[in-house]
């Protein structure tokens, strides 16, 4: 079941409203723990297992947050995008995932991870 779950800060919590699912309002401390929270209470009110719901969290954020927000996920996209394409050029070039970790200053395991991602240049 695919819910939104609109989240608004008061004081040190988020008070979180669900429009999808009659009743369901919950508060959590932290906007990761938004989701698991919903789903679980969506599984009391509708009977529908907890692992079925598809939770999209959406925050109220002043609107010039909100655009640096969207500012830095494009920022962050072209840059993972980028990482994929030098990290498929130099295993091109014959080097290690260890070799190729040193030299842009993250884990071998990091650099498999984005070997294996369809690099696009």
């Amino acid at each position: 079941m695919k819910v939104t779950a609109h989240a608004v800060r008061s004081g040190d919590w988020w008070s979180v409203d669900v429009p999808e699912v009659d009743g369901l309002f919950t508060q959590a401390r932290r906007l990761d723990r938004i989701p698991a929270m919903v789903a679980d209470a969506g599984k009391l009110l509708t009977d529908i297992p907890a692992a079925e719901f598809e939770v999209t969290l959406d925050y109220d954020v002043d609107p010039a947050a909100r655009r640096e927000i969207e500012e830095v996920k494009q920022i962050n996209a072209e840059a993972a995008r980028q990482s994929r394409a030098v990290v498929h050029d130099l295993r091109q070039r014959g080097l290690s995932v260890r070799e190729i970790g040193v030299m842009l200053g993250i884990t071998a395991s990091r650099v498999s991870q984005l070997g294996k991602d369809k690099a696009t240049a």
